[in-house]
């Protein structure tokens, strides 16, 4: 059975009404400021069953949806979709939510994350896809009327977008930046340091899946250990990725070069 939202949107669409963009769909009586709600987090989810049936067929039209979301990129207008739809349930099964960061795409498996970028303005947000549409061939996206104020959509109804798939294993949405170490550079030595043990750190992650995923990615390309360790930045939790201890200058840099040759793991040094 085809969700009812698709009905509902098919049917709209064939009134000239909006499907989320062109003519406003509708917006809550009370405005938001949407630099207040935060970005969707990247994080691992199973394909659900509903939703992604392929090949499904709206207006004629016969779409096949991606075997996967990886390397995914398009560009294209983006739309939004707010009060007609709040409350009622997505494609795959969930309650759709206008204030949160989520969209509609055609083809990719949902739920999966992208990053949307508003060509028009520059403005970029990461927003959770769990529901098809926008069913015009020069829409690539429609997004929730929260994601769609956050990215300048909002006011004109529809922009012209990028939409590159994110894949949790590489997300480093709390990465924490820190002055690289070229491998010509010296290491500071632990008493101008003022520190104790030497590390290299890999990545910061949110969630601890995708800090495994890299702890096991430089576990193949080094000797010494490589663990997560769980720390608390505003409130949050942070799950970094540290080599070492380190013992010299020489293997710390060897180290560096070799994930970053082998692994494309840039890294950095830290110290415990």
């Amino acid at each position: 059975m085809i969700n009812l939202r698709i009905f509902i949107l098919a049917f709209l669409c064939l009134l000239v009404v909006s499907c989320g963009g062109g003519v406003k769909d509708g917006a809550p009586r009370r405005d938001i400021d949407a630099s207040n709600i935060p970005d969707a987090v990247p994080r691992f989810e199973p394909i659900t069953k509903a939703g992604n049936k392929s090949p499904y067929v709206v207006f004629g039209k016969k779409y096949y949806v991606l075997p996967s979301f990886k390397n995914y990129r398009g560009k294209g207008l983006a739309s939004w979709y707010g009060t007609k739809f709040h409350g009622q349930k997505t494609s795959n099964g969930e309650t759709y939510n206008m204030y949160a960061m989520t969209a509609a795409h055609k083809t990719l498996p949902i739920p999966c994350y992208v990053q949307v970028t508003n060509l028009e303005n520059g403005r970029k947000a990461i927003v959770r896809v769990n529901d098809r549409g926008p069913f015009h061939d020069d829409r690539v996206i429609d997004l929730s009327y929260a994601a769609a104020k956050k990215l300048g959509v909002y006011g004109a109804g529809t922009a012209r977008v990028e939409v590159v798939a994110i894949d949790p294993a590489n997300f480093q949405g709390n990465s924490v930046e820190s002055p690289r170490v070229a491998a010509t550079d010296p290491v500071p030595s632990r008493e101008k340091a003022g520190a104790g043990k030497i590390f290299l750190q890999v990545g910061a992650f949110s969630t601890p899946d995708a800090a495994e995923n890299y702890r096991l990615r430089a576990a193949n390309r080094t000797a010494y250990p490589v663990n997560v360790r769980q720390e608390y930045t505003g409130g949050k939790a942070l799950f970094k990725v540290l080599v070492g201890p380190f013992d010299t200058q020489n293997r710390l840099l060897a180290t560096k070069d070799s994930l970053q040759r082998h692994e494309n793991l840039p890294s950095f040094v830290v110290y415990d």
